[in-house]
């Protein structure tokens, strides 16, 4: 099965990096790996999110592109506060950070890795959207970010891919915001 954007809902569509200024990294990806337009939100605090078992509080400026049918997510932190990202660039400065993994069945491939050994580091759960990132940096370079697959994700990354290649007139329409998100 597939989402409308043409990847898959059981297995890997995105992956997430975190940046030291978003501006900045978009500029970067947009030119050296054509990846974009860019969908951009600031100051996000998704409600609903806990870090290491306690209701997280990092704010996070966040752009999501596409590159043919892989997504791209940049992460800025946007304050001090312990995250998953904070924990990264503490260990080993900005760069990548996590795969993106869809599943249909997210409740089973939650208990799938905790059964692996693998603690939740990080997640959301609210209407529309669940994910929950796995530190599996003992095995992987980065960490494994399941996102489960329904249609309000579906609608909102295709959208971004839909924007990415762009209208007849050459202008792309602007995207719904993913909806993990409450921006200030």
């Amino acid at each position: 099965m597939q989402f409308d954007f043409g990847a898959p809902t059981d297995g890997i569509f995105q992956t997430g990096f975190i940046v030291e200024d978003l501006d900045t990294a978009i500029e970067q990806f947009s030119a050296r790996l054509r990846v974009g337009p860019w969908t951009t939100m600031r100051d996000v605090s998704p409600q609903g999110s806990f870090y290491r078992g306690e209701p997280a509080q990092a704010t996070l400026h966040v752009g999501f592109g596409f590159a043919g049918h892989m997504l791209y997510e940049l992460i800025q932190p946007a304050d001090d506060h312990p995250s998953v990202y904070r924990e990264v660039i503490q260990e080993r400065g900005y760069g990548f950070h996590h795969f993106g993994y869809a599943t249909t069945t997210f409740d089973d491939d939650v208990a799938t890795m905790r059964a692996q050994g693998y603690e939740m580091a990080a997640g959301i759960e609210i209407p529309d959207l669940r994910l929950a990132y796995f530190d599996t940096r003992d095995v992987l370079p980065g960490m494994t970010e399941l996102i489960e697959a329904n249609e309000a994700v579906n609608a909102s990354f295709t959208g971004i891919w839909k924007a990415s290649l762009g209208a007849a007139d050459g202008a792309a329409p602007p995207p719904p915001a993913p909806p993990s998100t409450t921006a200030s």
